[in-house]
């Protein structure tokens, strides 16, 4: 295996919207670096990134893959994010260890949503990017067109250095604005005007000497345009058509002489400060192999890694034992003794290390940042098929979580369903589907039970009188008790008027007890009663039959006698939902919102023509909002969802729901 240094190593992200050519630039720079021996094909089920049977299937990325590229003694770590917005936490992960990125827009559809919603993400990092348009020798593309397209969203500091030799399928190659002088005084003139500008900006000397009128350089465009890139003021714009590997070579050529290396990265004012001679490595992304077991890849931020030794996980607060150490290839990897400062690798069967944890050194340990995963909000229910599945659901899932954390797997304490959420029904059919075919457990999905709560809107008295006799000492409990509601929230209080002695002391707790049981399962549709006052204010016992068991049968029973004489009432969760939509599409979304019962709390006005929509609706309505929003926006749309109370159900929709209760325990008996 070649060694590199720290100054030899290029860690690039490749972002954009699903289809745009990710995966088959990442594929032809794999094979032309040699570490191939045939061009793989996303298409035909052989790319060396999409390797997974979910995403052969699909023809789509669902995971971030690292493919090593070695150019002109070079590394180039390529982290193959997926483009597709349920897999957002993936391209996240990949963001947290990238020292720069290239943004693919594809020249047949130019800047979608997911182009738009990648450059979101680099700007907020400032990081380092080339923007590469991509399918340029497909038909009804025009090199100049999507140039416009791209200075019109993101501006002018995003310059051309490269223009196609031909179009369409007469595509042949690229030519240099930088070294290529009959370009610069011919059709690439306007451009390269642009391109010796922005570089001028870049830097004093070479805006003087721009200024009095004198050319710059090829090497003095390089200098300038790397710290230009550096800084966040120039994106170079490059043409390739990866299918026939046509401008790939010039691509890695700009990878290696434009973008950062982790030394430069280092630098930077937001790079974390590692003390000297201190062990930092960020655990990015977490795979499950069903033959190595649990993988864990890492990026070294400290001093070299070193395999077969101890390693402190500053998180868990635990030690690891790491056997040992290799470098990421694809779906393979190649053992090495160990992992250099700014490089990535990959160690298999950790106990409990996550994705986010740090591992470092004890005896001065270095806690470097997590990553920032986006809230699950879109929920499945989850099933075994058989009774050998539920045997193994637990482990699997666990499993699951800890190679996805952006998945979240829950127990709902109301319905007692196990929860799978995910950031899309897509995330969540994957990650099913992901279970059976590494852990061997099927699984079927359906819609989560809505958590309803029982109340009431008025009070009541009612009497109960439970009396027994089979022989013996019979069974006697009376009680007469008042129901009152609470305030939203106030969830249950229970007290004794009882004078006299009607009721002994003794057996007070157990008609407590007897209420208490009885309103987890309330009597108008099953579910957990809340917010109610129970009131013992009368009662009485016998000698002999009474005992705290029939007085708690008692109490049981007159709260839900009780209960449909209060006005019953059913709770449901309410979500407040926080809406990013793009202006023109604020009615629609509204429109929509309106159809679910939703309350609009509010429209502000956000950067870049968008519209942040703050609404509150119930859970019922918007189970699968994530689904529904994008058929309306077309993917250009977003939300976030928290839990915010719970709120009356209308009497339409309470009788609806008591039905559906009705229908399932006449099944169930």
């Amino acid at each position: 295996m070649a060694e590199f240094t720290t100054e030899q190593i290029r860690n690039v992200v490749f972002l954009g919207h699903s289809g745009s050519g990710k995966t088959s630039i990442a594929d032809s720079m794999f094979h032309l670096a040699g570490e191939t021996t045939r061009l793989g094909s996303v298409t035909g089920g052989t790319s060396d990134s999409d390797f997974e049977p979910e995403e052969q299937r699909r023809q789509s990325s669902v995971t971030t893959t690292i493919l090593p590229s070695t150019w002109r003694d070079t590394k180039i770590n390529v982290l193959d994010a997926p483009g597709y917005a349920d897999f957002a936490g993936e391209m996240l992960c990949a963001l947290r260890v990238a020292d720069a990125a290239v943004l693919v827009v594809a020249a047949p559809s130019g800047i979608e949503v997911g182009t738009t919603q990648a450059w979101d993400r680099l700007e907020e990092r400032s990081l380092p990017r080339i923007v590469v348009i991509s399918k340029i020798d497909r038909e009804n593309t025009e090199f100049d067109q999507v140039v416009d397209e791209i200075t019109e969203a993101w501006g002018r500091k995003c310059v051309p250095i490269q223009l196609p030799n031909g179009a369409e399928s007469s595509f042949t190659g690229v030519g240099s604005l930088i070294s290529d002088s009959s370009l610069q005084e011919g059709d690439g003139a306007e451009l390269y005007e642009r391109l010796v500008e922005a570089v001028a900006e870049t830097d004093d000397a070479l805006a003087e000497k721009y200024l009095e009128g004198e050319p710059l350089t090829a090497d003095e465009l390089i200098t300038g345009l790397r710290s230009g890139i550096a800084a966040g003021e120039i994106v170079p714009i490059v043409v390739t058509a990866a299918l026939g590997e046509i401008g790939v070579p010039e691509l890695m050529d700009t990878i290696v002489d434009l973008l950062p290396s982790p030394a430069v990265a280092a630098a930077r004012d937001d790079a974390p400060e590692i003390p000297e001679g201190a062990e930092a490595n960020l655990v990015f992304k977490t795979s499950a192999d069903p033959f190595v077991g649990k993988l864990s890849y890492f990026r070294v931020y400290g001093i070299p890694f070193v395999g077969n030794s101890e390693h402190w996980n500053v998180n868990q607060e635990t030690s690891e034992r790491v056997g040992q150490v290799s470098s990421p290839k694809g779906k393979e990897s190649e053992n090495t003794g160990e992992v250099i400062f700014g490089d990535i690798g990959v160690i298999s069967r950790l106990d409990v290390t996550a994705t986010g944890d740090t591992l470092t050194n004890s005896d001065s340990p270095v806690t470097l940042d997590g990553i920032d995963l986006p809230e699950p909000y879109y929920a499945m229910a989850a099933k075994p098929k058989t009774q050998a599945d539920l045997d193994k659901m637990s482990v699997a899932l666990t499993r699951l979580g800890e190679e996805d954390p952006s998945l979240s797997i829950s127990r709902d304490p109301v319905t007692a369903e196990t929860i799978i959420r995910g950031l899309g029904d897509v995330h969540v059919e994957i990650g099913v589907e992901r279970v059976e075919r590494k852990f061997g457990v099927a699984l079927e999905t359906s819609l989560p039970r809505i958590a309803y709560m029982e109340t009431i809107g008025g009070s009541a008295r009612v009497e109960y009188r439970h009396k027994k006799q089979s022989g013996g000492h019979g069974q006697f409990g009376h009680v007469v008790i008042e129901l009152n509601p609470l305030t939203r929230g106030d969830g249950f209080e229970f007290n004794s008027k009882v004078v006299g002695g009607n009721v002994p002391r003794e057996y007070i707790p157990a008609v407590e007890k007897g209420v208490v049981k009885s309103m987890e399962e309330g009597p108008v549709a099953g579910f957990p009663v809340v917010d109610v006052s129970v009131t013992l204010v009368d009662g009485s016992s016998h000698s002999v039959d009474s005992s705290g068991m029939a007085f708690e049968i008692a109490g049981g029973f007159a709260l839900r006698q009780g209960i449909p004489l209060a006005r019953p009432v059913l709770l449901e969760p309410v979500m407040h939902l926080r809406i990013m939509t793009p202006d023109d599409l604020t009615g629609d979304v509204i429109s929509d919102l309106n159809t679910k019962r939703a309350q609009i709390l509010g429209m502000t006005p956000a950067a870049n023509g968008h519209t942040i929509i703050e609404s509150d609706v119930p859970l019922a309505m918007v189970q699968r909002y994530a689904t529904d929003l994008r058929a309306i926006s077309a993917g250009r749309a977003s939300f976030e969802s928290t839990f915010v109370r719970y709120g009356e159900v209308p009497q339409q929709e309470m009788d609806k729901v008591v039905q559906q209760y009705k229908k399932e325990e006449a099944v169930a008996t």
